[in-house]
């Protein structure tokens, strides 16, 4: 294999298939991956901290990730960040930097998170299928009627669509895919915020808005202004959650330029982009709705004309976490049938694939336990989504869950390993503190979303169409 006249041109260094990825595909699939069900629930969330806190809270969140994903990128070679070896994956990087422990920490925190956020991602989708069919029954009845829709078959549409997409072999093959996700997610974020400006333009518009949130014995009781301000945390925090793919992402990248230098200008331009829609669709979000924000500013029916416009918007939702779903859940399949395969390799419906020829695709690899066991896994998410559809709850949860070992804790222990920083020194005290500083308010946050899944499950009947 080593010896084939063309092995430079199809291979890399490492012997795998030679990466091809670029600075705009590793962009795109960042922004894909953050541009996520988490900007539809910020307008809800700056309700809770009001004008100050929460734009404040944005940016901070938005600097530690972008911080820590530099620290990251150096992290995808060992031990040179240049020409050492591969770390394909999170859980392989800090192997190579941490390992004991930490190792199984890692792994455990990352495909938690992977699974909890392809069930939020289902559950989004549902969410925005559903509020096509109602935006057209309002507009043809009326705003005053009611209007009911299930979203359960929205859901098995979904996990129909999910089960054929993850046939696709690797992460490697799905640049395209990412693409079309990325201007999906521009879209329906442009399209948000044109809809909050308007709404704040119109005669009469007397949303009231607050320097600190929802008030006191107004909107909520003390202690409903505590849980929900922690909860509005987890939903920020989630608002960037693509730690847990930063690795794979840049593990699609050509050799040349340096994989680090690309990817550190890739996660520049993608949290800055980001954070940007962010602010815009939060702040207008807020504008247009104030304390009475709904959790999701695109399916709360806030706006109902002009309501073709706002079904492209939840149609874009849709493609966008079509790709989205892929990009966070290849990772999890990729550990699964690496294990598998080495668990059992004398398994041939585990490790062999047979290539088939489908019409205008031509040749595709075909693996029954691929074909099975990722089948099982889109079915199970989507039965999760269907018992527990709870929107801010869950992407409040996830986000409180993956931020602090993922973005922060991490990321921070391989860069001061790496780096060699003296114990008790300027750097290495200034680093701890803010790690520290991070565990702290996802803590909160989880706590906050927690208590909301427990409230919105005392009132919930699953597989009943709710109001």
């Amino acid at each position: 294999m080593f010896n084939h006249p063309d092995y430079s041109k199809n291979f890399d260094d490492d012997g795998r298939e030679e990466r091809t990825g670029t600075l705009l595909t590793a962009s795109a699939h960042i922004i894909t991956a953050v541009i996520g069900s988490g900007v539809l629930s910020l307008a809800w969330a700056i309700a809770q901290l009001g004008w100050i806190a929460d734009p404040v809270c944005l940016i901070a969140f938005s600097l530690i990730t972008w911080f820590t994903s530099i620290l990251l990128a150096e992290c995808y070679r060992s031990p040179d960040p240049i020409t050492g070896k591969r770390n394909y994956t999170y859980t392989d990087a800090v192997r190579a930097n941490l390992g004991g422990v930490k190792i199984q920490l890692c792994g455990i925190a990352q495909y938690a998170n992977l699974v909890g956020v392809t069930i939020g991602y289902t559950i989004t989708v549902s969410i925005s299928m559903a509020a096509v069919q109602r935006s057209n029954c309002f507009h043809k009845f009326g705003h005053g009627d009611h209007c009911y829709v299930s979203t359960y078959y929205y859901t098995v549409i979904f996990a129909v669509i999910q089960i054929f997409l993850c046939q696709i072999p690797n992460f490697h093959k799905l640049s395209w895919l990412s693409i079309v996700a990325a201007v999906m997610s521009f879209a329906y974020s442009s399209i948000g915020i044109g809809l909050s400006i308007a709404k704040v333009a119109e005669p009469h518009h007397h949303a009231r808005t607050t320097l600190t949130g929802v008030t006191v014995g107004v909107d909520v009781s003390g202690a409903e202004k505590v849980w929900r301000t922690f909860q509005a945390l987890g939903n920020i925090a989630f608002a960037y959650a693509f730690s847990n793919v930063l690795v794979e992402i840049q593990d699609t990248l050509k050799s040349s330029p340096p994989e680090n230098k690309v990817m550190k200008k890739a996660s520049t331009g993608g949290v800055a982009t980001t954070t940007l829609f962010y602010v815009l669709c939060g702040l207008a979000g807020y504008a247009a709705f104030g304390n009475d924000a709904p959790g999701n500013f695109l399916t709360g029916f806030g706006f109902y004309e002009p309501f073709w416009l706002i079904d492209f918007a939840n149609i874009c939702v849709t493609v966008h976490l079509v790709g989205a779903y892929q990009v966070f859940v290849q990772p999890l399949f990729a550990f699964v049938e690496k294990w598998c395969s080495n668990k059992w390799p004398e398994r041939g419906y585990i490790t062999t694939d047979h290539m088939i020829n489908l019409p205008c695709c031509g040749e595709h690899p075909f693996n029954w336990f691929r074909l099975v066991w990722r089948t099982l896994y889109v079915m199970a998410t989507a039965l999760l989504a269907m018992i527990f559809p709870f929107f801010n709850e869950f992407v409040g949860f996830i986000g409180a869950l993956s931020f602090y070992p993922l973005t922060v804790y991490f990321r921070i222990e391989m860069y001061i390993t790496r780096a060699k920083i003296p114990k008790y020194s300027a750097t290495w005290i200034w680093l701890k503190v803010l790690s520290w500083g991070c565990l702290v308010v996802s803590l909160v946050a989880m706590a906050g979303s927690l208590q909301g899944l427990a409230l919105s499950v005392k009132s919930y009947k699953p597989f009943k169409i709710q109001q």
